[in-house]
């Protein structure tokens, strides 16, 4: 007995290693070549040329290369196969030729026998042949075979007509034009019976036409008729039709939508995925109404409940998208997904869970937290993000539920997870807490929780700062000095350093805790890392007056509270760049633009760039040096002040003109200076005093009150003119300027270099330029957009509606406003989702004169493409909040 037992066990793990085994484990190519010597022999051993055949495709599927000698050792011996009768050799014969990609000169080789196998009266041959026939052959050798694909294409024998219709989908890429001309053979094939001819035809026709659009319309006017009978290309005719209606719906004003009442019909088709693509469709339509949602949400609603777990899935993902724009069109369906919860399949139930928690209404919200609970153990962490992202968005909608959905995001906190899950799960906590004030004092609660065992450094640090600027605001800020103390004696050095900082926090607000504060920084001094050991120093000096940050209490709490608002990288640039000296370094010299500008100007091949920055590189801090350097060296402008802002270069000239102008904008507080780079591109000419002349009868706040031109322009030398205008300070001067470039033309000898002494007269004209608000607004983002927003007097706020008129989306009104203020926007709002009806954008920025401002924007579709626009403006200065607004009025 014993041995038996033992016999079984052995045969159930050569079983096991039988399931697992590969027949391509440890192949290498060298042997596999060898093998291929089988193709060589009088004998052909169709079997074992099949095997052969397939490691070699094996090893090209893999990622292995042949060398040229041994590609064509191998093509060489495989055509050799052809003189094999054997139908499953001849396949694979074709598959290897078509992997190996034959040179031209090697096609010639093989193209006699595949144009035969074309003829063939095999039409498992034919279909093959042409297939690989397309593959290798190039456009002089397809229009011997045009005709034969021609008559492929209205063959009776559907996989001969597929596959030359899905070659002819492939030559579209490389020969379209002879594609093109098979128009009539490709509509023929279109009215197939054959449902995968139909389909292929379909999807080539398209794909001929697809550059005409008013073709592409007629196409799905004609075949929406009635006459495609394949579930594959109605799927695709829905696809094509969806297309036609957004094209069209651009360019009319409202009215029904053409060819909606076929989407429509198509809801009632015997094939599922036909019924499933017409619904996707109606629901991804750009500004679909209630009533047109209808029959696809019906639709849809039965699908649930089908035994097919695909269409359950299909179902619920195209409701779980309706519902972030359209709830209330879902909420039919909510009995039915709250039985998919238990769902076998977890992608359905996560989804059936995020549905309900998007369309729910408030008395279903405890409901619906039970049966979540065990939910949760069950399903992989990509998953449990989705689903707290969808608690999040249902506590917003529901703040006076947050108790019972706070419990359940800290209960699931203190289970196990990895970084990106709780990471989410922290995010969710600290947004419903900064917007549900009553959630603070349990929110702060459960976190502090969450960091006595914390695995995770960056959420410690990250909930450590935003308990130093929220638990000083609490009834009793006490109670969490222990949690924070415990970091500084229980955590690694960055975990320590952050929780010093945090108790900093509360003994600059608290003042009756400020003398445990001094006890436990004391004791911080002690430690073993040298940051730990600064941060405390500088903290006691701050907080007991004997180092100095500014002149107030208010200064110091700036200090450790107020945001960084510039960016780190060009912090860190001008910092490398900082000479020691007696001066100390000044923060107000670091750029605050946070988006690179493109200083590399736009220009032909061969052409250096021009600038004052042509010969540097790297981020935006250093180039603004330098402009700022060039210009203070210029005696006319030393007397403009701090320079503001540089623009990014504007091309004032085509490329490859003789002339390359292009022009940066220096704006100062009173003043503008135009810094013209030019470079000459024409070998046979020098050009002397060449200055910009400048029409600003346009611009009337502007006054020229210098010039400096450029004495000298050798060729290929970029050099600067400098035109510079002065505005009334405080006014927002704007304006269009006509240029024209003149100098003296003299010619140069190409053999000896030198110029002639006499020279001619000539000018050049220029595009014109426009300086526009946005250029008097520095990009400038803030961390916290909210604490930054309370932080400015409400005094200045300025707040009005607007009507922005017809637009092709929301997205295309978010970029138009922040085009026209030039701001920086914030937290990552100027993403606009798919289908939304409405959207907030927070921009940030510095206006001209050092000032401030935030803009808080809030969008809405009124009607079927009318946006409205709620614009709130808080500024340093109440009169720039009240330019904000004429801005947008005027723009």
């Amino acid at each position: 007995m014993q041995c038996v037992g033992a016999f079984d066990r052995s045969m159930d793990c050569s079983f096991a290693v039988a399931e697992y085994y590969s027949p391509f484990l440890g192949i290498e190519k060298g042997a596999v070549l060898q093998e291929a010597r089988v193709f060589h022999d009088p004998q052909l051993d169709a079997r074992r040329c099949c095997q052969v055949i397939t490691k070699l495709l094996y090893l090209l599927n893999q990622g292995d290369t042949f060398t040229k000698v041994e590609a064509t050792e191998v093509f060489f011996a495989t055509t050799k196969l052809f003189q094999s009768k054997d139908a499953g050799l001849r396949r694979m014969v074709y598959l290897m030729i078509k992997e190996l990609s034959p040179s031209a000169d090697e096609v010639i080789i093989v193209t006699s026998s595949l144009m035969k196998d074309m003829n063939s009266k095999t039409d498992m041959y034919r279909a093959n042949a042409i297939r690989v026939l397309c593959r290798i052959i190039d456009s002089t050798l397809l229009t011997q075979i045009e005709r034969y694909l021609k008559q492929a294409i209205v063959d009776k024998n559907p996989v001969v007509a597929s596959a030359a219709l899905v070659s002819g989908i492939y030559l579209l890429q490389t020969s379209p034009e002879v594609v093109k001309r098979w128009s009539n053979e490709v509509q023929e094939a279109v009215q197939s019976r054959s449902a995968l001819v139909q389909f292929h035809a379909l999807a080539l026709l398209h794909q001929i036409r697809q550059n005409d659009r008013l073709a592409v319309s007629k196409l799905v006017t004609s075949l929406t008729r009635g006459s495609v009978r394949s579930p594959l290309a109605q799927c695709l005719l829905i696809r094509y039709t969806s297309q036609v209606i957004r094209e069209s719906s651009m360019n009319s004003q409202g009215g029904d939508r053409p060819f909606f009442d076929f989407l429509e019909s198509c809801l009632r088709n015997k094939a599922e995925m036909v019924i499933l693509e017409s619904a996707r469709a109606i629901t991804e339509l750009n500004g679909v109404t209630s009533r047109e949602l209808t029959p696809a949400i019906t639709v849809l609603q039965l699908f649930l409940s089908s035994s097919k777990p695909v269409l359950r899935f299909a179902a619920v993902r195209t409701l779980n998208k309706v519902a972030s724009t359209h709830p209330l069109a879902v909420t039919n369906c909510n009995i039915d997904m709250e039985s998919l919860i238990s769902d076998q399949n977890r992608s359905i139930a996560t989804l059936a869970i995020t549905t309900l928690l998007k369309t729910g209404n408030e008395s279903s919200v405890d409901r619906l937290m039970k049966q979540m609970t065990n939910f949760m153990s069950d399903i992989a962490d990509e998953f449990k993000i989705v689903v707290v992202e969808a608690i999040r968005s249902l506590c917003l909608k529901f703040p006076l539920k947050y108790r019972s959905l706070m419990n359940f995001l800290s209960n699931i906190l203190r289970e196990e997870g990895g970084f990106d899950y709780k990471k989410a799960i922290v995010d969710s906590i600290i947004i419903l807490i900064r917007d549900i004030p009553d959630a603070k004092e349990s929110g702060l609660f459960h976190l502090c929780e969450f960091i006595e065992d914390c695995e995770f450094t960056y959420l410690s640090a990250q909930i450590l700062h935003f308990l130093g600027n929220e638990g000083p605001k609490t009834s009793d800020p006490s109670k969490y000095i222990r949690y924070i103390y415990n970091r500084v004696i229980l955590e690694n050095a960055t975990v320590r350093a952050s929780a010093v900082s945090t108790l900093a926090k509360f003994g600059a607000l608290v003042d009756s805790l400020k003398p445990r504060i001094f006890i436990l920084l004391r004791r911080c001094l002690f430690d073993g890392d040298d940051e730990v050991r600064d941060r405390a120093t500088l903290y006691l000096k701050l907080l007991g007056g004997e180092a100095t940050v500014g002149e107030t209490e208010k200064d110091v709490n700036e200090f450790l509270f107020g945001s960084l608002d510039v960016p780190l990288v060009n912090l860190e640039t001008s910092l490398r760049n900082y000479e020691p000296s007696e001066a100390p370094f000044d923060i107000s010299s670091v750029s605050r633009e946070t988006k690179s500008q493109p200083l590399a100007e736009k220009k032909a091949t061969g052409k250096k760039p021009t600038g004052p920055a042509s010969a540097l590189s790297g981020p935006v801090p250093t180039v603004d040096a330098s402009y700022e350097k060039l210009l203070s060296s210029i005696s006319e402008f030393t007397g403009f002040g701090k320079l503001f802002k540089s623009s990014a270069p504007v091309e004032l000239t085509e490329a490859e003109t003789e002339y390359s102008v292009n022009v940066v904008k220096h704006i100062y507080d009173g003043h503008v200076v135009l810094q013209y780079n030019c470079t000459n591109t024409i070998p046979e000419q020098l050009l002397e005093e060449v200055v910009v002349f400048v029409d600003a009868s346009e611009a009337d706040e502007f006054s020229e009150v210098a010039s400096k031109p450029l004495r000298s322009l050798p060729y290929d030398s970029p050099g600067q003119t400098f035109v510079a205008f002065e505005k009334p300070e405080g006014v927002l001067a704007t304006g269009k300027f006509s240029n024209i470039l003149k100098f003296i033309v003299k010619e140069v000898d190409p053999s000896t270099g030198e110029a002639d002494d006499d020279g001619v007269e000539d000018e050049y004209q220029l595009e014109d330029l426009e300086i526009v608000s946005a250029d008097y607004m520095l990009k400038v983002g803030v961390s916290n957009f909210r604490n930054a927003w309370e932080s400015m007097d409400p005094e200045s706020e300025r707040v009005d509606e607007y009507g922005l008129g017809v637009r092709e989306s929301l997205a295309e009104a978010v970029n138009a406003v922040i085009s026209i203020l030039g701001m920086q926007p914030c937290e990552g709002t100027d993403v606009v989702p798919s289908n939304s009806r409405s959207h907030t954008c927070l921009l940030s920025g510095v206006f001209v004169g050092n000032v401030k401002v935030l803009v808080r924007l809030s969008f809405g579709l009124s009607g079927p493409k009318e946006v409205a626009m709620k614009l709130a403006v808080r500024s340093d200065d109440p009169e720039i909040s009240d330019k904000i607004h004429e801005i947008v009025a005027s723009g």
